[in-house]
């Protein structure tokens, strides 16, 4: 057994050590992601990398390769946060413009299409990606979307958490991953008090400056 499969017995669930702590660190970073600070993006890169050796000891390909991306998009957080502090100031929230709401309603729809489609080739003609194609697909670009309006600074991002939670609930525990299904119901929470302080700290901001 190896290091992503190890884990313990709870309430008759096999619960793995990696889906633990990966989501520990997942609800760190929504934590942080609350106050601000630069850590939110090496404790959810951290995150990533256990979520997903998780996901495919658990054969939910659609979350591992939806941490990969995480991973990805954390380094470019970290690097947008770190360009505001080098310039003396911390990056300001701010609303998303129309076009830029446009832009990523619009890459979420299209992403999941295009995404649906292909883990529905993948398991048509060479092996099974997903056993649920399209929740798989919506959830992995919905988090990309969501991580990079987050590196952004854009308070939206908070309620494409939201619609991503809706069905990354229901999904992980029919995957197993009970751990994960409990943190995405705690997410709901968090996003709610998330939106609520960046959204108070935009409207006490006396100059908004867009980046």
């Amino acid at each position: 057994m190896s290091w992503a499969e190890a884990g313990f017995h709870l309430l008759g669930q096999d619960v793995l050590w990696a889906d633990l702590i990966g989501n520990i660190c997942a609800l760190g970073t929504v934590l942080l992601a609350i106050r601000r600070t630069i850590w939110t993006w090496p404790v959810q890169l951290t995150g990533a990398v256990l979520l997903f050796a998780a996901s495919i000891s658990a054969h939910v390909t659609g979350n591992a390769l939806k941490q990969v991306l995480f991973g990805a998009l954390a380094v470019y957080g970290w690097w947008k946060w770190s360009y505001g502090t080098r310039e003396g100031r911390s990056l300001p929230v701010r609303p998303a413009t129309s076009g830029e709401r446009a832009a990523l309603i619009g890459a979420l729809v299209a992403g999941t299409a295009l995404v649906a489609t292909i883990f529905w080739s993948v398991n048509t003609f060479f092996f099974e990606i997903s056993w649920n194609p399209l929740p798989d697909a919506y959830i992995f670009v919905g988090s990309a979307v969501a991580t990079f309006a987050q590196g952004r600074a854009l308070i939206d991002f908070w309620w494409i958490w939201v619609l991503v939670d809706l069905v990354g609930v229901p999904l992980a525990f029919a995957s197993g991953l009970v751990v994960s299904g409990a943190v995405y119901g705690v997410f709901l929470v968090l996003v709610v008090i998330g939106y609520a302080t960046w959204q108070r700290e935009y409207r006490n901001t006396d100059e908004v400056v867009t980046v």
